[in-house]
């Protein structure tokens, strides 16, 4: 009995009889953590008045096994289920003579290896929904998007719950991460930081079995994204140096560079490393073939050199230097203005209103009229980076409460805020941002 494999016997008695380890909990008395501590071999049975029960509850017939076994259980009066049991534990367990299998019995279990309850084109598909839902969401949003992300997740968890190839099986865990992916980026874009961690959490765990490097630095960089809008800067640089620490050279340590490094410092105060980060973000670009133009922020690509430059805005507004912020944005003018991206629009658009408020001569009222057209146009769909950068604008204003331009802005800001979506990530955004 020491070289039973009792794990696999449960195992195989389950997939058999279609039965959960709840099921077989109940048929044997055994509880459900000590099957499942079987199954993945962290237990074994050793003593022999639970190796009893657990035979005797599954109704193991008597002439497979060296031991006295009582009447069999009124639980498994169910003969079917007996059935499927039996078969499952003559080819688990050892039997002094086995006879040969028959070749239908062989191919039967080929069968079986190699069934699957989704074929190849509704894998594609699913990979085309994926695809489909990072091109239509800066136009649509988080709030509109998410439940039809949530939907394909469960659709897919669906499906793993089954059978499939190994090639087919490795498909869908990519779809899988990635659905859970765009779930978390999309929470930190809603302001729902606990949420987006845990979705992040799983896409990880999915991207890790099947080793897909690239989908894991683009987890960590979604990490330090939700990291830096909750106020946590610290945490966001260390997010993105995990995610450096997976391959430094892949383009996708531009995002994690200029997204992730760069702009946590900058609001760190560290000056110097805020900008090695964007050189290097801006090196690694001219070693990569990067997307021309303005990649969707949720894109699973590597970051489009618009994209690094406007994050390099962004940090020198951090850094209050003026000149600079206002050079990056005038690179990415034309291509911002020409886009279909309305949250690029108002960010560039809010970090440049910033940097006219610093320097020896500010320009309040030309800082506030940007700061009016961003919001007079609406922004895009609410998201937490345009809310959280126009709150900004009007705390980098206090000096200058007693300037018209300053109290129109205000009052316009407050409009904007009490659309629905908007409100609540104004509200979360005061309540969740601790001094760095």
């Amino acid at each position: 009995m020491a070289a039973w494999d009792f794990g696999r016997v449960s195992r195989l008695v389950r997939q058999r009889g279609s039965l959960r380890q709840e099921d077989l909990s109940h048929l044997t008395g055994l509880s459900q953590a000590y099957l499942s501590m079987l199954e993945s071999g962290a237990r074994t049975l050793t003593h022999i008045d639970k190796i009893v029960q657990f035979l005797s509850g599954l109704g193991v017939p008597a002439e497979l096994v060296p031991l006295p076994l009582p009447r069999q259980s009124a639980q498994l009066a169910d003969r079917e289920l007996r059935n499927q049991a039996d078969q499952s534990l003559e080819s688990a367990l050892p039997r002094k003579a086995r006879a040969w299998e028959s070749p239908l019995d062989i191919a039967k279990r080929l069968n079986a290896t190699t069934s699957s309850n989704i074929d190849p084109a509704t894998v594609a598909v699913l990979e085309q929904s994926v695809a489909d839902l990072v091109n239509r969401y800066e136009a649509e949003g988080p709030h509109q998007l998410a439940p039809e992300a949530l939907d394909l997740r469960i659709f897919v968890q669906d499906r793993l719950d089954g059978r499939q190839p190994p090639r087919q099986r490795a498909a869908l865990f990519r779809v899988a991460a990635q659905a859970s992916g765009l779930l978390g980026y999309m929470a930190v874009n809603a302001g729902r930081e606990s949420v987006a961690e845990a979705y992040c959490k799983e896409a990880e765990g999915l991207a890790k079995e099947i080793t897909d490097l690239e989908l894991l630095m683009w987890i960590q960089g979604t990490r330090s994204l939700n990291a830096y809008y909750a106020g946590h800067y610290d945490h966001a640089v260390q997010w993105a140096e995990a995610g450096l620490a997976i391959a430094p050279d892949n383009p996708q340590a531009i995002r994690l560079q200029s997204n992730g490094r760069a702009r946590a410092l900058g609001k760190l105060g560290d000056r110097s490393g805020a900008i090695r980060a964007i050189a290097s973000a801006e090196e690694l670009s001219s070693h990569h073939s990067v997307p021309a133009g303005l990649t969707s922020c949720i894109s699973f690509e590597p970051y489009a050199t618009a994209r690094t430059l406007a994050n390099a805005a962004t940090v020198h507004v951090a850094l209050a230097d003026a000149p600079r912020v206002l050079a990056y944005a005038e690179q990415i003018d034309e291509l911002v203005e020409h886009s279909d991206s309305a949250w690029s629009q108002a960010l560039v658009r809010l970090d440049v209103a910033a940097a006219l408020l610093t320097g020896p001569r500010p320009d309040v009222e030309q800082a506030m009229a940007l700061g009016r057209q961003v919001l007079e146009a609406g922004g895009g769909p609410p998201i937490r980076s345009v809310v959280q950068r126009a709150g900004d604008l009007l705390a980098g204003a206090k000096s200058w409460q007693s300037v018209p331009a300053v109290r129109e802005y205000e009052d316009t800001l407050r409009s904007w805020q009490s659309a629905p979506h908007a409100k609540e990530l104004a509200r979360s955004d005061r309540m969740a941002r601790p001094t760095a």
